[in-house]
C-alpha cells in the first residue's frame, strides 16, 4: 500500500483555512497514488482554546462529526483512508474514515496544559481496514511505549502517529518513532504538524522510508507488510517474549 504523511500548516481556532490547506494537499496525495493519508493531530482546529471559540463548532465537533464530510466523499470517490484527529466535548479522538465508516480511538495521555480541556482516553485497540489493522496513537501516547506494544500484541499490521510535536524535541521524536517501529516490528507512519517538522515513514525494520523537513509538505512511500512478516522471522521478538516474568515486580511489590 501507498501511505502518506500530510505535514500540514495548523492554525488554532481557523478550521476553514486548515480545512482549505488539507483538502488541497490530500489531492496531491491522491494524484501521487496515496491509499493511506495521515494527519497531523487536531488538524482542522488546533488546540482552540479561545473562550468565544472552544465551545462552539467552529473549534470542536461531535457526532455525526460533519467536519469530516469533505473526506468522507473523496474516501468513497478514490477508495482511500484517511487518518487523523479531532477534537469532539473533552476527547482528542483519532480517527479512521473510508468508505466503509469512521471509527474512533481517543488519546490515552494529554499533554500538560490539554489536561484542563481533555480527558486521557481508556480504549487502546486497532483499527480494522482493508488495508490491514492500523494501531492508532496521538501525539503524547509515543512517549509511552505500552501503549504501541498494546496495538502490537492485538495484531496491528502497522502504526500510526498523529501529532503536534514541537521543533525543540524534534530529535526526540525522531529517535521514539523509530524506536516504536522497532521494538514492534511493524512499519510506522509518524505525521507531525509543520510547526515541528520531521513527519517519518519507517518500516518494520527501522529503515526511515521518507522524512520531511520543516515546511508543509507532503511525504509517502510504499509500505510491505510481506517483508514486515518476513523481519519478525529473522527476528523472532514477539514469539520469545516472557510476559510472565515482565509482571513479577509488580506483583511482588503489592505483596511485600
Amino acid at each position: 500500500m501507498r501511505a502518506a504523511c500530510l505535514q500540514l500548516c495548523v492554525e488554532s481556532c481557523r478550521p476553514e483555512e486548515n480545512l482549505s490547506r488539507a483538502l488541497q494537499m490530500a489531492g496531491a496525495a491522491l494524484a501521487e497514488g496515496a491509499e493511506v493519508l495521515v494527519f497531523p493531530e487536531l488538524f482542522l482546529t488546533g488546540f482552540c482554546y479561545e473562550p468565544s471559540l472552544q465551545s462552539s463548532p467552529l473549534a470542536q465537533d461531535l457526532p455525526p462529526y460533519h467536519s469530516l464530510d469533505p473526506f468522507r466523499a473523496r474516501a468513497e470517490e478514490h477508495n482511500c483512508l484517511f487518518i487523523g484527529s479531532l477534537r469532539s466535548g473533552r476527547q482528542n479522538l483519532g480517527f479512521c474514515l473510508d468508505r466503509d465508516g469512521l471509527q474512533l480511538r481517543p488519546k490515552i495521555h494529554p499533554f500538560g496544559g490539554e489536561k484542563e480541556h481533555f480527558d486521557g482516553g481508556d480504549v487502546i485497540s486497532p483499527v480494522a481496514t482493508k488495508w490491514g489493522r492500523a494501531g492508532l496513537q496521538v501525539c503524547y501516547d509515543l512517549r509511552f511505549p505500552e501503549v504501541a506494544r498494546s496495538l502490537a500484541l492485538q495484531g496491528a499490521d502497522f502504526l500510526v502517529t498523529a501529532a503536534q510535536f514541537p521543533e525543540r524535541r524534534r530529535e526526540q521524536w525522531r529517535t521514539l518513532a523509530r524506536a516504536r517501529a522497532i521494538e514492534n516490528q511493524m512499519p510506522h507512519l509518524a505525521c507531525n504538524w509543520e510547526r515541528g517538522g520531521g513527519s517519518l515513514i519507517i518500516d518494520a525494520r527501522g529503515r526511515v522510508l521518507a522524512e520531511a523537513g520543516s515546511e508543509e509538505t507532503l511525504i509517502w512511500a510504499d509500505i510491505d507488510l510481506v517483508d514486515r512478516d518476513a523481519f519478525r522471522r529473522e527476528v523472532s521478538c514477539f514469539a520469545d517474549r516472557r510476559p510472565e516474568i515482565y509482571g513479577r515486580w509488580e506483583a511482588e511489590r503489592s505483596n511485600p
